[in-house]
């Protein structure tokens, strides 16, 4: 309990309204000229002057506050936050009532900031802005790259510096403050002008880390929303790797630096250099391997040659010119037999020799046209198609015609 200070106004002392006023707000301000408060936040009013009028209490008591217009806030105030506000007590005449103007205010601890974060979380991913359905591909090779973030800050030269050790490529800043009061509608009208303007590939909103107040604007709704709806694949690298912020889960691809951010979207030279080396070792084997296979399909298939083919036919003609050699033979025989037989007919034998002599030369007349050579010597030819087959027919196309001298190829 705090001791009760003693009285210093004598009761027969008479003042002004405007005396008595003026005294009281002396006494609080020489009384509280600092003092640390932590309480919830409510009644939180946006003045058109710029001030921020509110109210801080808890289950017994409530004060009111204000934040002059100027003052640094590091973050979003809402209704029910839990906060530890500096500042000095002062009355307000007009009112008769007494306030707190504060100087700084920050969160009451990880703990709540934390709470805040996963109850926006919730609210979030409920309207399907974290689904892994909305999630957009980065492209391959990237030609132009939007950066958000600070010109100023060391994420910004961190970016650069590695695109240009790796592949560099054009790289188009959206200057936006990373920490404040504006930070969170500066990054989410970086978002949306990229989108607008459709001229990068792929945009990355970065900044280095910084204790988790500092980062609390790429939490804000504001920025989230903006990352869920860009048709362009967006890629979140805020602070380092323990750092999450919401912007994380409703980004395309969460990075765990401004430098890993930078590796993600484009590739290393010599990581390119190798994967062409591997595609070209496997274009070639898999090239070698056909050609092997082909050649062993090739050597399987058994394609006579038109020469081949007439050289059979050939044979088949001397087969054919044997066989009826050797029935000839046989007749003959069996002639010289009969004209044995018949040598004490000299009439009947001289009639019979004269039919046998006509029934020879009727033979070797046709012998001598069972040879094709013998057909094409009286001037006829033989017309082959393209598959080296006889043409019968005036509907086929010729492709060689064969006279007794030679071929002729059309």
């Amino acid at each position: 309990m705090l001791p009760k200070p003693e009285p210093f106004v004598k009761p027969d002392m008479i003042f002004s309204v405007s005396d008595a006023s003026a005294l009281l707000k002396n006494v609080v301000e020489t009384a509280f000229p600092e003092i640390r408060i932590r309480g919830e936040l409510s009644q939180i009013t946006h003045a058109s002057s710029g001030h921020l009028y509110m109210t801080i209490k808890d289950t017994n008591a409530a004060i009111n506050a204000i934040i002059w217009r100027g003052t640094p806030v590091n973050f979003k105030l809402e209704e029910g936050m839990e906060v530890i506000v500096t500042g000095r007590f002062t009355t307000y005449p007009a009112r008769s009532n007494y306030q707190i103007v504060i100087n700084s205010i920050e969160m009451a601890g990880v703990g709540a900031i934390l709470k805040m974060l996963e109850e926006r979380k919730r609210k979030l991913a409920a309207e399907g802005l974290f689904d892994a359905s909305r999630k957009k591909t980065l492209p391959r090779f990237p030609q132009t790259i939007g950066v958000v973030t600070s010109p100023t800050g060391a994420a910004f030269q961190d970016i650069q510096n590695r695109l240009r050790e790796r592949f560099p490529v054009k790289v188009l800043l959206y200057p936006a403050t990373v920490q404040g009061t504006t930070a969170a509608s500066e990054v989410a009208a970086g978002i949306e002008y990229f989108n607008k303007m459709n001229n990068v590939d792929v945009i990355i909103v970065a900044r280095g880390g910084g204790a988790l107040e500092d980062l609390l604007p790429f939490s804000e709704e504001i920025v989230v929303r903006a990352a869920a709806a860009s048709n362009i694949p967006l890629i979140s690298g805020v602070g380092h790797e323990p750092d999450w912020m919401l912007i994380d889960f409703a980004a395309d691809v969460r990075a765990p630096t401004p430098t890993g951010a930078a590796e993600m979207v484009v590739p290393t030279k010599i990581s390119l250099i190798q994967e062409l080396d591997n595609l070209s070792h496997r274009l070639n084997t898999a090239l070698t391997n056909q050609i092997i296979a082909l050649k062993r399909d090739l050597s399987a298939i058994n394609i006579k040659s038109p020469k081949q083919v007439l050289m059979e036919q050939s044979q088949r003609l001397d087969d054919l010119a044997r066989t009826m050699n050797i029935v000839i033979d046989k007749k003959l025989q069996y002639v010289h037999q009969r004209i044995e037989l018949m040598s004490r007919f000299p009439m009947i034998l001289s009639n019979r020799l004269t039919s046998l002599n006509q029934s020879i030369n009727h033979m070797g007349q046709m012998l001598n046209s069972l040879s094709y050579k013998n057909v094409l010597q009286r001037g006829y030819a033989i017309v082959r198609d393209g598959d080296n087959k006889i043409i019968s027919t005036s509907s086929a196309t010729p492709s060689s015609i064969e006279f007794a001298d030679g071929i002729l190829k059309l």
